[in-house]
């Protein structure tokens, strides 16, 4: 039979050997894949460590945080960071090496490095900076047009927050009228992205009916803004189709949205302050423009008159000098009228002389003076020889008298 050892007394050695490797705490980077307070106060984690694109673990391991550290730690960390020990956290914690021949490998975590977490958000904030930077899409929402004024707005916030009930509060001491609409969403915690997304994507459907839409939100820590710093949510703002307001966080705080927004601005109240400025700016405009129209009619108007005096003057001038050539020419006809008067009338009387001439010259008597004849049977002219039947008797009248014939 072959030399062999117990498989207890093989995790015997395997325990010796790493107590005698790690017999002081080391410090470990890793994820929470699962994190659970148990009701004694002990704290159970899952810690992973993903490697390539498709986030497939390639380590995973079991950690403790007993009840004797967990309160502080847990507590010290929410206090640097500003949000609670959670799965998905990137976290560096100082933990003894321990193996059990139950139980396996597992950590005991004694310490804690919030500042660790803090850097991996920092990582994560230019990495997104980054990838929008090589997508082409950084610029692209700064690239559309900002109505003047702006007088519809789709706000994206929740409506439990303090900064939306201090935006609604600067809008209602505004003298103007803008509209807005909430599009209510989580504005913190891990459904904060997800949920601002579907609250842009409903505004998205319904684009035509605003003129912008402001995402605000109020002051909180790095940990609680760093949603602002997601890939997803970023890329959705630099995206959109309408111009995109900020009022995220405090004077101190600049997120990846507030960088690929159209207008970033400091506060909720700073987003209202901003829509009151730019519609009195408007307004501004407006009277400009309505002084300058005024202007322009009046010169207008007075150009017009002066054009209108012109042109009188020349129609006078004009008129009369037409009433002078016209009187002239009167004066001209009425010199010459008794002449023309005189010799239209001469021209008429010879035409009737000539005429009466001509008629003279054909009356009937006239002929019967050259010596021809009028032949008449039963009083009525004869024309033809047919007329004149032998026997008939004939009445012919010459230019002295009449006598009768008998056709033979």
């Amino acid at each position: 039979m072959q030399h062999h050892i117990t498989l207890s007394e093989l995790q015997r050695l395997v325990r010796t050997a790493l107590d005698e490797r790690f017999p002081l705490p080391v410090w470990v980077s890793a994820e929470i894949a699962d994190l659970k307070v148990n009701y004694s106060g002990h704290c159970y984690l899952e810690l992973v460590e993903k490697g390539g694109d498709n986030g497939v673990p390639t380590a995973q391991t079991r950690a403790v945080i007993w009840r004797s550290h967990y309160a502080r730690l847990a507590a010290d960390f929410e206090a640097a960071t500003g949000r609670p020990l959670a799965s998905g956290m990137r976290i560096l914690v100082r933990a003894a090496v321990s193996y059990h021949e139950l139980y396996g490998f597992s950590l005991r975590i004694t310490d804690i490095d919030p500042a660790y977490t803090l850097g991996d958000m920092e990582r994560q904030r230019q990495e997104t900076i980054a990838r929008l930077q090589s997508e082409g899409v950084w610029d692209m929402n700064r690239s559309l047009a900002m109505p003047l004024p702006v007088q519809r707005v789709a706000v994206v916030s929740s409506a439990q927050a303090a900064g939306y009930r201090d935006f609604s509060k600067e809008l209602e001491r505004s003298p103007y009228r803008i509209e807005h609409r909430l599009f209510d969403a989580f504005m913190q915690g891990e459904a904060a992205e997800e949920s601002i997304i579907a609250a842009l994507c409903a505004v998205a459907e319904t684009e035509e009916r605003f003129d912008a839409v402001a995402i605000l939100r109020g002051g909180g820590s790095v940990s609680d803004l760093n949603c602002f710093n997601a890939y997803r949510l970023c890329s959705y703002v630099a995206q959109f189709p309408l111009p995109v307001l900020t009022g995220i966080g405090h004077d101190k705080d600049t997120s990846v949205a507030d960088m690929v927004a159209h207008t970033p601005l400091k506060t909720p109240t700073a987003v209202a302050v901003w829509l009151t400025e730019r519609a009195a700016e408007a307004e501004g405009r407006l009277g400009e423009a309505a002084a300058r129209l005024h202007d322009a009619v009046v010169l207008l108007l007075r150009e017009r008159e002066v054009e209108l005096h012109r042109l009188g003057g020349e129609a006078a001038s004009r008129a009369a000098a037409l009433a002078a050539r016209e009187r002239n020419r009167l004066d001209t006809h009425a010199a010459a009228l008794p002449r023309e008067a005189a010799a239209f009338v001469k021209r008429c009387r010879e035409r009737l002389d000539a005429a009466d001439a001509l008629a003279r010259s054909r009356s009937p008597q006239r002929i019967l003076q050259l010596g021809f004849a009028v032949v008449r049977s039963d009083g009525k002219a004869v024309a033809s020889v047919r007329a004149a039947e032998r026997g008939r008797r004939l009445e012919i009248e010459v230019a002295d008298g009449r006598f009768e014939a008998e056709v033979k």
